[in-house]
């Protein structure tokens, strides 16, 4: 069958392949330490899975929802964002609503096709997410990377962000906790940030906040919409369960924001996937979210710690220079291009002249087969020549991943 321009022309993610490659290594007894999750491997709290099986005894859990969720879901979401974000939305004069989706990659898809139009550009911040750039182009809209270093600790400067925006922008995509840096946006970029979008009241805002509850050095993010609670009228929230409970595979996500907007978001969602899971939904109706806190809080000491098991270990090995301070979501971006063995692929000129000086994909492929260890190739982030990988392995094997991802930097 003939394929579509349109499908032809997303990419295809490089860490597929790098997964393919884990799987084939492990099987053949190769002991492989994987630190490419995008999911905490622990098992959810019992007060979810208990009261998702409560759910099984009511025919109605197996039954469609409506096509945003279940009302009473939708009201708690909302409350849960004013409580734990500190805003009011009534008390701005804005109507709002809530659209549970599946998974907030879901939500950003649905958000996305009910913004941009064709040729419609949209900023994204590197290091960005993955999907970002790929959910864009599907709706035929064009993503604007705006770039940061590992010398910015990975945070674009505002000022940089200003100078991408033309009368064709239509939205930013902002995500703090951010994946892969594993930094929260801090309070003065924000401030600045809330600024430079008042100087242009035609850009929506896109705010990914699905690491929301995972900060394990510092307080609770802050948001651009604190400083200036006005932009809550073109914001949308994007949260969910996923991160938060441990429940990747449960796929419920959320997008909160002015009700006109979402009833767009709505038309798409109910002429594609309708209602998300209804079992799901209807179990956290009852579910107590302040129950998460005395559930993450182990988790986030366990982040910590890894988190300074890597400070240690570049330490130890002079690479001070490929450290910086992470605090939220989980996890880490190695910046190569300052350590020993980056000497190795500039010296390569077939290489270098095949990959355009973005050795991201060589670099991990070769950690993973001569360390045994396994990351994400950076160059999926919009970070060349670096890799991410992710704090959430039992200690033990985490501490001897880092001596071994050590090792390879530099040069042994």
């Amino acid at each position: 069958m003939e394929i579509s321009a349109r499908a032809n022309a997303v990419k295809e993610s490089v860490t597929l392949k790098l997964n393919e490659k884990v799987v084939s290594m492990s099987e053949s007894g190769k002991k492989v330490f994987n630190l490419t999750a995008g999911q905490l491997p622990f098992r959810p709290m019992p007060e979810l899975v208990e009261g998702i099986g409560k759910e099984f005894a009511f025919l109605k859990s197996f039954q469609y929802t409506a096509v945003p969720g279940v009302v009473e879901l939708r009201k708690k979401v909302i409350n849960y964002i004013e409580e734990s974000r500190g805003v009011r939305f009534r008390d701005l004069g804005i109507e709002v609503d809530c659209v549970v989706s599946n998974g907030a990659k879901h939500s950003i898809y649905n958000i996305l096709g009910a913004l941009i139009d064709p040729e419609d550009e949209v900023i994204i911040l590197s290091p960005y997410w993955i999907s970002y750039p790929e959910m864009i182009r599907c709706w035929g809209g064009i993503p604007v990377e705006v770039a940061s270093s590992k010398f910015e600790s990975y945070i674009p400067a505002v000022e940089e962000i200003e100078k991408s925006i033309t009368k064709k922008t239509r939205a930013i995509i902002v995500n703090s906790p951010n994946n892969p840096s594993g930094i929260s946006y801090p309070k003065s970029w924000m401030k600045n940030f809330a600024n430079l979008l008042l100087k242009h009241p035609h850009l929506s805002i896109v705010s990914d906040e699905i690491y929301f509850e995972l900060s394990y050095f510092d307080p609770k993010p802050t948001y651009f919409y604190q400083f200036e609670p006005s932009l809550l009228k073109r914001t949308i929230i994007v949260d969910g369960i996923s991160k938060s409970l441990a429940c990747t595979g449960l796929r419920v996500g959320y997008s909160v924001g002015p009700k006109n907007f979402l009833a767009a978001v709505e038309k798409i969602q109910a002429q594609t996937t309708s209602g998300a899971n209804s079992l799901i939904q209807r179990s956290l109706v009852t579910f107590d979210f302040a129950l998460m806190e005395k559930f993450l809080s182990p988790i986030r000491v366990h982040l910590r710690n890894n988190a300074n098991v890597i400070r240690k270990i570049f330490e130890e090995n002079a690479l001070q220079s490929s450290w910086y301070q992470v605090n939220s979501a989980f996890y880490f971006l190695v910046d190569f291009q300052s350590t020993p063995v980056f000497k190795r692929y500039l010296k390569n000129d077939s290489i270098n002249h095949a990959l355009k000086d973005d050795f991201s994909v060589a670099i991990c492929s070769d950690l993973l087969e001569r360390k045994g260890v396994a990351i994400v190739p950076g160059s999926d982030f919009g970070i060349a020549n670096s890799g991410r990988l992710s704090l959430v392995l039992e200690e033990k094997p985490f501490l001897e991943s880092i001596k071994l991802l050590a090792e390879f930097m530099v040069g042994e």
